[in-house]
């Protein structure tokens, strides 16, 4: 599995509202294309761009959604708003 969990913090919530991102855990395996992929099957919306980074031996992707799916939408099916 590539996704291991949304990331619930004020920044992560605050990106969400403002910029249309969403933060998850991921693989540190994966690359790009197969965490838009996933994101993509899992939640049925297009990516526009994705940034990752590797913190505390993780990797965090920052996931930004095209303008016409809404960010907001998909916390709330994972239970962060």
């Amino acid at each position: 599995m590539i996704l291991k969990f949304p990331l619930s913090t004020e920044k992560a919530i605050r990106l969400i509202e403002a910029q249309n991102t969403i933060i998850f855990v991921v693989d540190r395996r994966a690359n790009k294309k197969e965490i838009e992929k996933e994101i993509e099957k899992e939640f049925k919306v297009e990516v526009e761009k994705i940034n990752t980074e590797i913190k505390d031996n993780k990797k965090i992707a920052f996931i930004k959604l095209k303008k016409n799916f809404k960010a907001i939408d998909v916390a709330t099916k994972l239970g962060l708003m």
